[in-house]
């Protein structure tokens, strides 16, 4: 079997051993749990969408291992074509659920990455990583799982490398080698998704020399692996009690991050491909994050469509036609097109690496980064605006006392205006959960930081090429250089 229906796919996480919690609390099962029934459900729209004849040539594709068809979120990416496919389906996965699905989407970018990263490894040192990640996928492709990425580390002291911490597990590193696999200790923080997915695949956090080889590090573990703990965080939404009359989003998609910690795990060595070799580890996190830069525009985007509508709802729902709003209708459009392009830009200008992988080009999908990590505010900004005081934080009852027998025809009468007042209770919730709420995707430091990404496009600007188309248009030969830096 290459694609599951969502019934076998939540039926299949619910048989993995709890060792997630909550608020003190262990949770038995993350298909029913309330604070992660959510965002299993966004998920599962993701497997109804890859049998949907409406959506399956984006969320399916043919593998390049068996030539079955399998969830694209479990294939590699051989064209451009196949990225410009994942940056419309990340859109259209906003479209579904209208939260992020990064349960599968990380994981994603993560197989992609170690697949060049060990496909180099192999040709330079003779290791036999490449194979066994072939033989991992062809696993994952025929069971459809959902594989969450786990990259960012605790770091402890960020002016000071893995190996001078004063705590050695601030990263995530190798403790013991044996011959049939390691054994790793530390943590993995932030991680999104982790309640949706079955196994998690894990890449070193940063670049590292060689006294931090033990922490270049990769490998994928079923999520309830001996030895991991994994802690959900609390999210804005969990101040108030889901509410089954206004928030309809909660029935779709729910975003989720997680703490995972590993104490003395172990992982058998047919699922490691990086244990040591430092010299990769920098590479395999690129490879992670240039893709992923590009498609998260398509993300931004679909999140942005959805606000749109969300936008004109409010507007109407309060008596006000949406030509009043067409200018900061416009620019919504514009902030969303421009994310969205930028990655389509950096998945067609991108080549091919020798391992069949293909590689976006790293200057566009850096700058969609910087673009993704500010416009999506503006749009949030915007959507605020149109919709008016409704649409904040604070500003609604709630369902509870929406219905009340004593004085919920009161809430009823003053909330009514061009729209009954449950239409319009209901648009304004999905403008908080959009803007404030479970809607908002990690615009800012998904996939690094915008700081992180400036620095990625100084080193890919061609600034002496810039200079030397000037200088021929002018026929200027005198070389005049760059003086040094003041100190």
């Amino acid at each position: 079997m290459s694609l599951k229906t969502p019934q076998q796919y939540k039926q299949s996480l619910s048989q993995l051993k709890p060792n997630m919690y909550k608020f003190g609390q262990l949770i038995e099962d993350t298909t029913t749990n309330p604070h992660t029934r959510s965002t299993v459900e966004g998920h599962a729209q993701l497997f109804a969408a890859a049998l949907d004849p409406q959506y399956s040539d984006l969320f399916a594709t043919t593998s390049n291992l068996t030539g079955d068809k399998v969830s694209r979120y479990l294939a590699i990416n051989q064209s451009a074509e196949d990225m410009i496919a994942n940056c419309k389906m990340k859109r259209a996965a906003y479209h579904l659920t209208g939260t992020c699905t990064g349960g599968r989407c990380a994981g994603y970018n993560a197989l992609n990455s170690m697949w060049s990263t060990t496909y180099d490894m192999d040709q330079e040192m003779g290791t036999n990583y490449h194979s066994k990640l072939q033989d991992w996928l062809r696993f994952a492709q025929d069971n459809d799982i959902t594989v969450s990425g786990a990259l960012t580390d605790p770091k402890g002291n960020r002016a000071l490398p893995p190996s001078q911490q004063e705590d050695p597990d601030m990263n995530l590193h190798i403790v013991e080698v044996k011959d049939n696999g390691i054994v790793v200790r530390g943590a993995k923080v932030m991680i999104c998704g982790t309640a949706a997915a079955q196994e998690i695949f894990v890449l070193p956090g940063a670049g590292y020399k060689e006294p931090d080889k033990d922490y270049a590090v990769a490998f994928v573990i079923p999520k309830d692996t001996a030895g991991l703990t994994i802690v959900e965080a609390r999210h804005p939404s969990d101040t108030r009690e889901v509410e089954e009359g206004f928030d309809v989003p909660v029935e779709y998609g729910g975003i989720s991050q997680a703490y995972l910690f590993f104490e003395d795990v172990f992982v058998p060595k047919e699922r490691v491909f990086l244990a040591g070799e430092f010299k990769y580890a920098g590479s395999a996190v690129m490879n992670f994050i240039m893709p992923y830069r590009a498609a998260i525009g398509g993300c931004v985007a679909g999140q942005g469509d959805l606000m749109c509508g969300a936008a004109a709802l409010i507007a109407r729902a309060n008596g006000l036609s949406t030509k009043v709003f067409n200018d900061k209708l416009i620019q919504m459009y514009i902030n969303n097109e421009t994310t969205f392009g930028m990655g389509v830009a950096a998945a067609a200008l991108g080549k091919k690496h020798p391992s069949g992988v293909w590689l976006t080009d790293p200057l566009l999908a850096n700058v969609n980064k910087v673009h993704v990590a500010t416009l999506p505010y503006d749009t949030k900004r915007i959507t605020q605006d149109i919709s008016g005081g409704i649409g904040e934080t604070g500003c609604l009852p709630s369902y509870t006392d929406f219905i009340d027998p004593n004085y919920g025809h009161l809430v009823q009468k003053y909330l009514k205006a061009a729209s009954s007042a449950e239409a319009r209770a209901k648009i304004a919730r999905l403008v908080e959960w959009l803007t404030l709420g479970a809607g908002v995707p990690g615009c800012m430091h998904g996939g690094g930081s915008p700081e992180g990404a400036r620095l990625m496009i100084r080193l890919n600007t061609r600034i002496e090429d810039s200079v030397g188309y000037a200088k021929r248009l002018i026929g200027l030969e005198e070389d005049i250089p760059d003086p040094a830096a003041k100190k």
